[in-house]
Order: structure tokens, then C-alpha cells, then sequence
């Protein structure tokens, strides 16, 4: 991103904003146009910016929002109302897990506003789509004075950086093209560390770190947004300090790193990891939100008095409340400081070892083997999607090789997300190995977004596992009930209706095997691989949940 920016020629709004998305790294927009965004599309088509159409406003969210997660900061454009009310979930699962995620929608021009006409899309009044995206991102604005309008521009985009959070910037039609008569300067604002709380909050850290006998560092979603994975492996490197991870926060670093030690769920997890984070003394706990999943629906057991706990909203170090500390200066800080800690090695029943597999040939594939035969798959290049259900918490087993490899809706838990996703990382990381694990009852809400990986020559692994419902929801409540079936799909037929693409029909531990192999070596389009399972079939992570979450159900 450019620190400063000066105008050399007069810019219009709409070309304004494209240049500031461009500084600000980005480089493809998703989304669908519609009359009321049509001219702001067309300068998109003229600029270095990339359009990436999408089936639905929704799905251009989650691959906008995955885009993000991959990319730094992502971008989607929609019309008025029909286009942005459509988009709120995707917006509210972006807010919820920190993506740094620019919505853009049109409006109707101010001169149409006039005598309150009845305009097309509008809902109550004009104002309808603003108040709802006030409450869904982190800042929002209104660009329909052309002399604030570029000073807003900044100050959203900014602001997304900078919190890694959604906003929201509404452009009327007729503004597009308004050049400002007044001259403009960007200016980046910078947001420092109050040195004093610095160093107040690293003599303390510091302290409880090496008065421990058993320290941990418990890392989550945030490593992920702010880029802080060599920062948070130098720290721990340097104090060798074990590393585990909260669900949402999986990956921060490669799981095969001598220091990972699993992912803290609570009662979901491993038991092995759960009573070695438990056991610890002090607990460095570095950009993770203690969300109900995370904490495995509250079984987590952490004693505040224990823990350190830093995020890019909060610096808490037993009781006290440290205020203005940047979490990347404090992680920094404390590394440089560098205090002598005791080793403390893993045990064996926690390293991140994929597990022995074997194949049954005639066996029929269930989710636990399937997920033991994709670990033998991947590598430092694979990138893993995994949508809500088993899905994810079968996922969990996967041991990622690289870092910020495993994308997931983990907190915000909206079903549907994984397709699109896909279509958003092999847009961001076109030579990515993108993997995609999804429920059949997820893949039918967005699975058609699997239209524009072909358009594109995208060639993502879609792996639908066909347990004929809502396999999650039967696990909380009462299995035989029948709203948590689905009508069943041919996916594997879906090449043939979308005109690219290989579709392969799995029941047994061979099939499998053949089918993911085959596919792996596909690099031209994508691949379907439609699993059977048995609708009793489930991970032992989701008995866990189930457990533990059925008795509030």
C-alpha cells in the first residue's frame, strides 16, 4: 500500500476508489452487477482490476471473504438493496471471524431521490441498506458529497486494514463520475504502541513467562489476519515455548513444526491436547476469541489468572488491563526480550503425526478413513476449505503441512461457504491445490458456484460427502426425525450439466483412493468426488460436539 497519495489529475469518485483498492493490494472484485452499480462496473472493466462474476450475491461474499483470508483484503460489488441485503450473511460471517472485506453497492442517484418516489429495490427508504450494514460492519459510509467523498474513501479503507474487519461503501449512480472541484492528499494514519503500557505489560508477561514451569502459547484467528506467523515462530522458537491452536486459528503455523502441540478445543479435542493445555501454568494466549466452538461449547478450562491474553482489541494480563499495545509490538517485544523459560517437551500422544493408513479395498469409506487417506495427499502447496459439520470437525484431523492452509467458517458456522470459498483462494492463488470438504446439505445451498471455477479453468478438489442431510443436526437431536433430509443429487453428474470438469462416484476405500489420485493429477479443471456415506457416519470430534452440545439442544 502506498503511504501517501497525491491526485495529479482530476479523479472522479468511482476512479478514486479503484486506485485506493488497487494501493490497498487489491486485485480481482467479485460480485453481480445490476443497474444501479452498471457504471461503476464499467470503470472496474476498464481499470487493472479483475471482475469475477459470481452465481450469487452471497457466494461472491464467501469468495470475497476467502479471498481476504489468503490475500490480505478482498472486495465485492453489488446493486442496491437486492444485491446488498442479499450479501448480509456473507458480510456477517466476515465481521464475526476479522476479514478484511470492502463491500461496495450502488445506489439510486441523488437527483432520482426527489418527492420520495417508488424506485425499484428500495425497501422502507433510501436509507434501509446503510442501517443494516451499520450493524454488520465495523464502519460504513455514503459517498453523496463530493467534497468528504474521498477523504470517506480513505478513511473505510483505513479502517478495514487496519481492524480487519468488513465495510461497507455506498456509491449513488450519478456520483460515479462526479469529479471533486477541491484537491485531495491521502494521508495513512498510523496507530502506535503507547510505550509505556509496552513496557509495563512486557515486564509482567514476562515475569509470569519465567516464574512457569509448564508455558504454552495458545495462538489463534488473528496470527492469521495480521500476518504474524514469523513473528509468532520467532517467538517460540527462541523460547521454545510449545505452540497449540484454537479451531479457528488452525494453521497459523505448519502442524508438522516440532512445537505444535494440536488444537485446543475443550471437550471436543483430543483428550492428550486438552490436558496439556489445561496443565500449563501460563498461558500466552495470542490473537484468539474465545467463541463457544473454540472452547469446545465451554468445556474449556483456562484460569484467567494463568493466562496472558492479547488480540488486536484487548491486552489482559491476569486482571490487569493494558490499553493502546499493538498485538504484533507486544509479540516483538517479548521476543525480544527473550526470557529463559523451562523446556517443556511434547509427548508423543500430541504430535502431529498423520495416522497409519492402510487400505480396505471392499471396505466401504467411512469419514474417519477417508480423511486418514487424504492426509497421505497433502503437502506445503494444499490449500484446505472445509465447510460446517462434519465436514470441519473431521477435519481437524488433517495435518496441515504449510501455514494459513485451512480456511473454515469455524466461528460464525454458516453452511455453504466452502464452494465459493474456493472460487475466491484459486482467484487470489491460482497454483494453489485447493481441497474442498463439503456436506452434501452445504453443497446444495452454493454448490452451483462450481459454474465459474470451470469458466476460469480453476481446478479446485470438491469432495461432497452424501450422508442424505443434515448429519450435524441428527447427532444433537434425535437422528430419526425427517427435516434433516435432503433430496439426493447426482453430483458426480454435475461435469456433464456444467460442460467442464470430472465427476467420480465413491462407496469403497478403493474408489476413493483411485478417485483422489486421478484427481489430484488434475490440473486443468474441476474434480467432484461424490462419497457415499452412511447417515450413522460421523468423526469422532462431532461425537464430541454432540455431547457436549445436545444438551442445550
Amino acid at each position: 500500500m502506498n503511504s501517501s497519495l497525491t491526485t495529479d489529475q482530476p479523479l472522479s469518485i468511482g476512479q478514486y476508489l479503484i486506485q485506493r483498492l488497487h494501493d490497498f493490494g487489491i486485485r480481482d472484485v467479485f460480485g453481480i452487477p445490476g443497474d444501479y452499480i452498471l457504471q461503476f462496473y464499467t470503470m472496474l472493466e476498464q481499470s487493472p482490476l479483475r471482475v469475477i462474476g459470481t452465481t450469487r450475491e452471497d457466494c461472491a461474499g464467501f469468495a470475497a471473504d476467502a479471498y481476504a483470508r489468503v490475500h490480505g483484503m478482498g472486495a465485492v460489488c453489488v446493486t442496491y438493496c437486492v444485491g446488498g441485503l442479499s450479501i448480509c450473511n456473507s458480510v456477517a460471517g466476515a465481521y464475526a471471524e476479522k476479514s478484511p472485506l470492502v463491500v461496495i453497492s450502488g445506489a439510486p442517484g441523488l437527483r432520482e431521490r426527489t418527492n420520495s418516489p417508488l424506485l425499484h429495490h428500495m425497501v422502507r427508504d433510501f436509507r434501509t441498506q446503510l442501517d443494516v450494514m451499520e450493524k454488520l460492519c465495523v464502519t460504513c459510509t455514503d459517498l453523496s458529497d463530493p467534497t468528504t467523498a474521498f477523504r470517506e474513501i480513505d478513511r473505510v479503507l483505513d479502517t478495514c486494514a487496519r481492524i480487519k474487519r468488513p465495510v461497507f461503501i455506498e456509491i449513488p449512480r450519478d456520483m460515479v463520475d462526479v469529479v471533486p472541484q477541491s484537491g485531495h492528499a491521502y494521508q495513512h494514519i498510523v496507530h502506535a504502541t503507547d510505550p509505556a503500557a509496552m513496557i509495563e505489560a512486557v515486564d509482567e508477561a514476562c515475569h509470569l513467562l519465567q516464574n512457569a514451569k509448564k508455558p504454552l502459547i495458545l495462538a489463534g484467528i488473528e496470527i492469521h489476519r495480521f500476518g504474524l506467523q514469523d513473528q509468532l515462530l520467532e517467538l517460540a522458537e527462541k523460547l521454545q515455548i510449545p505452540i497449540a491452536t484454537t479451531l479457528l486459528g488452525k494453521s497459523v503455523i505448519g502442524e508438522t513444526h516440532p512445537l505444535f502441540a494440536g488444537i485446543y478445543e475443550g471437550a471436543m479435542g483430543r483428550d492428550a491436547v486438552t490436558r496439556f493445555v489445561e496443565e500449563s501454568d501460563c498461558v500466552l494466549v495470542l490473537g484468539a476469541f474465545m467463541t463457544d466452538i473454540n472452547l469446545g461449547i465451554f468445556t474449556a478450562n483456562l484460569d484467567p489468572a494463568r493466562c496472558i491474553y492479547a488480540t488486536s482489541e484487548k491486552l489482559r494480563i491476569r486482571h490487569h488491563h493494558y490499553h493502546d499495545v499493538v498485538l504484533g509490538d507486544f509479540i516483538q517485544a517479548i521476543s525480544a526480550r527473550r526470557p529463559v523459560l523451562p523446556v517443556r517437551s511434547l509427548p508423543e500422544s500430541i504430535q502431529a503425526h498423520p495416522p497409519h493408513y492402510k487400505m480396505v479395498p471392499d471396505a466401504p469409506i467411512q469419514i474417519i478413513r477417508l480423511v486418514a487417506r487424504l492426509n497421505q495427499q497433502l503437502d506445503e502447496s494444499t490449500v484446505v476449505i472445509a465447510d460446517i459439520g462434519d465436514s470441519l470437525f473431521a477435519a481437524t484431523e488433517l495435518v496441515i503441512h504449510a501455514r494459513t492452509e485451512f480456511l473454515s467458517p469455524a466461528y460464525y458456522t454458516s453452511m455453504g461457504f466452502s464452494v465459493p470459498a474456493a472460487l475466491g483462494v484459486q482467484v487470489a492463488r491460482p497454483e494453489a491445490r485447493v481441497v474442498v470438504i463439503c456436506g452434501d446439505g452445504a453443497f446444495q445451498m452454493t454448490g452451483m458456484e462450481l459454474s465459474n471455477m470451470v469458466r476460469h479453468g480453476f481446478d479446485p478438489i470438491v469432495i461432497v460427502l452424501d450422508n442424505g442431510g443434515y448429519g450435524t443436526e441428527r447427532m444433537l437431536h434425535d437422528g430419526t426425525w425427517k427435516f434433516n433430509d435432503i433430496h439426493p443429487w447426482r453430483y458426480h453428474a454435475l461435469p456433464q450439466l456444467l460442460g467442464g470438469g470430472r465427476g467420480y462416484e465413491v462407496r469403497t476405500e478403493q474408489e476413493f483412493d483411485v478417485a483422489l489420485t486421478d484427481a489430484w493429477a488434475n490440473r486443468r479443471e474441476p474434480s467432484i468426488l461424490h462419497v457415499y456415506l452412511s447417515p450413522h457416519d460421523h468423526s469422532q470430534p462431532l461425537q464430541r460436539l454432540a455431547e457436549r452440545l445436545g444438551k442445550h439442544v
